[in-house]
């Protein structure tokens, strides 16, 4: 048996490829919609991708089950649990508790984990050609090295109601019933790692197993202790704020996001026609430069997202596909470059990008307004902004400010003041930069404080908690 994790730094999300070295066959769960790297891997083992499955209706990234199954031929599934407020729009072939897949030698087993969410399945694997019991498990957003899956996303990101309380209960019986009741030697391979918006204390470690997160996990006291309402208040406190886009994930997710096939290669595109389109509100530029050269130099009513290794994060924040019908221009070196960064953006279903620029010459550039923190008291604002992270703001922010994440502004514009200026920072710059592009594509009138919150502590000004 074979067992390969795909892993994307950007989203912190790992899709699994497990093969049958005696048949040559393979299943991919949870993989992604760009699928060149898994069918490349699949080849390179010599393996054809039989099936696809996921493990619940993701909300951080787009996923790829379907594509994957019109690739090719693959059957598809996912799960059946939940109830009837939680099931796929599509047509696949549904698992429950229970349930089988079989490749190869290779016996797949659906187990039914709700917590995260209320449909979640993870996976129990069995060798057949060594063992006649499982010896690995594909936890999903069910347990990741160190940490669980956060239950209040369906209250953060699809519109639920005090559903994270339900989530959390459920999330202790999952562990009790079906995770602790395994042998401690089972491997456990989890659905994140550290940087997932998915919890909020997710180790860095690719795998685990069930006897070490019996010992060592934090919520392990709580289970030891039967405690579930110690282990319910802990869950819940202190989870990273949510972007919006994830409730766009969600909609998509169990509508069946759309199969896009084979996608031409980009070429570059003359930028008076570029700036023709930008004029009649068709295109937008995508402005992957360092932030240094975003903020020295941008093109006007542009996007920025600064840093290559998080298209797909950030572009998710400052792009929402649908409000927004505009077709994408993307600086990028060279058509390899382009396409590399539209495959990191189909991944959160942004995914009419028209084609890329190698310079922004020839196009309506300005220089964004940047602030020195020593102006920032007497500088004339409608609203002092905070892009940063809830947890960052209660440990200490400029006077005065207000907090709202940079992933949840383009959702949020009725907190935003319509009228004046705008003057936000995050920690270091970089997601300000996103943000304040963002608003400026929307139309707003944006300052960003030179070197944000650093430089504010840098220069030994006040601050609050």
């Amino acid at each position: 048996m074979l067992i390969e994790r795909i892993y994307d730094e950007d989203l912190a999300q790992a899709a699994y490829l497990i093969g049958c070295q005696t048949t040559g066959e393979a299943i991919i769960i949870d993989g992604r919609r760009d699928l060149a790297p898994l069918l490349d891997l699949a080849a390179s083992h010599g393996m054809k991708v039989v099936a696809a499955a996921e493990t619940h209706i993701h909300a951080d990234y787009l996923s790829g089950t379907r594509e994957i199954a019109a690739a090719t031929g693959a059957t598809a599934y996912v799960s059946g649990e939940g109830g009837t407020d939680w099931q796929y729009d599509f047509d696949a072939e549904r698992l429950h508790d229970g349930d089988t897949i079989k490749i190869g030698n290779i016996t797949i087993e659906a187990v039914h984990t709700p917590g995260h969410t209320p449909e979640h399945l993870s996976y129990l694997v069995t060798d057949g050609a060594f063992a006649d019991e499982p010896g690995y498990f594909l936890t999903g957003d069910f347990v990741f090295s160190g940490d669980l899956g956060r239950p209040d996303l369906l209250d953060e990101a699809a519109g639920g109601v005090d559903t994270r309380f339900v989530g959390a209960k459920q999330q202790f019986q999952s562990l009790k019933e079906k995770f602790l009741t395994l042998p401690d030697h089972v491997m456990v391979y989890p659905g994140h790692g550290a940087g997932s918006a998915c919890g909020k204390a997710l180790g860095a470690l690719p795998s685990t197993t069930v006897g070490y997160e019996r010992r060592f996990a934090w919520w392990a006291k709580y289970l030891d202790a039967n405690d579930e309402q110690g282990f319910v208040d802990e869950l819940l406190a202190g989870q990273p704020d949510a972007p919006a886009y994830f409730g766009r994930m969600k909609r998509q997710n169990r509508q069946g996001p759309a199969v896009m096939g084979q996608r031409p290669a980009l070429t570059e595109l003359d930028p008076t026609v570029v700036q023709q389109g930008i004029d009649a509100g068709e295109l937008v530029f995508f402005d992957t430069r360092a932030a240094d050269q975003v903020n020295a130099c941008t093109v006007r009513g542009s996007v920025a997202v600064p840093n290559p290794g998080k298209i797909a994060t950030w572009g998710g924040w400052a792009f929402d596909p649908e409000t927004d019908k505009r077709g994408l221009v993307v600086y990028a070196a060279d058509s390899d470059a382009a396409q590399l960064i539209a495959d990191h953006l189909v991944r959160v279903g942004i995914d009419d990008v028209r084609g890329y620029l190698s310079s922004i010459d020839g196009l309506d550039t300005f220089t964004p307004e940047i602030v020195p923190v020593a102006k920032v008291d007497g500088f004339e604002r409608a609203e002092l902004l905070d892009v940063r992270a809830k947890s960052e703001y209660a440990a200490g922010h400029l006077p005065g400010a207000v907090q709202l994440h940079a992933g949840r502004l383009l959702w949020n514009q009725n907190q935003l003041p319509q009228n004046g200026k705008v003057l936000l920072y995050c920690q270091s710059g970089m997601r300000a930069t996103v943000a304040a592009n963002a608003l400026r594509s929307r139309g707003y009138d944006v300052a960003q404080v030179d070197g944000s919150y650093n430089a504010w502590v840098a220069a030994d000004l006040p601050i609050e908690k």
